[in-house]
């Protein structure tokens, strides 16, 4: 479902170049799940951010379903991700002045559904992500927790066939963190959709299908888990 190809990525940092992926090459089937791990710096947010169309390579190709992505234009790319790619942050990057429910219905709206349409929509998810009595609640007025369950929901209005999520436990305490993980699990299982999740956390890389270690560059190990299922 996603190939990068030969992918590399350099930043300009006054005279010098710095010089983050190399020559990467990865494939993820669809409904995967995939960990990229890997010390500090190494290129995994950089990494992920590729794979969303966030940012472009310096070089090489990405593939999305046997479609070459890196040379189309921002506002193709712009309808790319709001119709096939849902994005979960560490930090959740709700809109303070909105409900749950608005913020969640946020990336229907810009996408032109109608009002009544993307209500119902986010209502449905943030009732399967255990908030049906949150809905009308400003984000000061949820726990860490919760705030990440409203993040999950709006990855999901948009039905993307990809969840790319960067840290998305990093913030949380180890009970909350735990929830959040079987969330996106059942999520992935119900709904066939790809997971690719940057993680210092064990025990999230442990519940994945493959784990990918970042280093130099580029993949420098892979693990598979024995009895990986959805």
């Amino acid at each position: 479902m996603i190939a990068l190809r030969n992918l590399t990525k350099e930043y300009v940092d006054g005279p010098r170049v710095v010089r983050v992926l190399t020559g990467l090459e990865l494939e993820i089937t669809a409904g995967e799940r995939v960990a990229i791990v890997g010390e500090s710096g190494v290129g995994k947010s950089t990494l992920l951010h590729i794979l969303g169309t966030l940012d472009r390579p310096t070089s090489g190709e990405v593939w999305f379903d046997g479609e070459e992505l890196a040379s189309k234009s921002d506002h193709e790319l712009a309808r790319f991700r709001n119709r096939e790619v849902g994005f979960i942050f560490q930090f959740h990057h709700l809109l303070p002045d909105f409900t749950a429910l608005e913020n969640v219905m946020m990336p229907a709206l810009i996408a032109g559904a109608a009002r009544e349409t993307a209500r119902r929509r986010a209502a449905d998810l943030l009732v399967r992500v255990g908030l049906a009595e949150r809905l009308e609640h400003r984000p000061g007025e949820l726990s860490g927790g919760e705030q990440q369950r409203v993040a999950v929901a709006r990855a999901l209005i948009q039905e993307p066939r990809v969840v790319l999520a960067d840290e998305p436990t990093g913030n949380l305490d180890p009970t909350t963190a735990a929830g959040v993980q079987d969330l996106l699990i059942e999520l992935n299982a119900e709904r066939h959709i790809t997971l690719v999740v940057v993680t210092h956390s064990g025990a999230l890389a442990s519940a994945m299908d493959r784990t990918l270690r970042l280093a130099g560059g580029r993949i420098a190990t892979e693990a598979t888990r024995v009895a990986a299922a959805h």
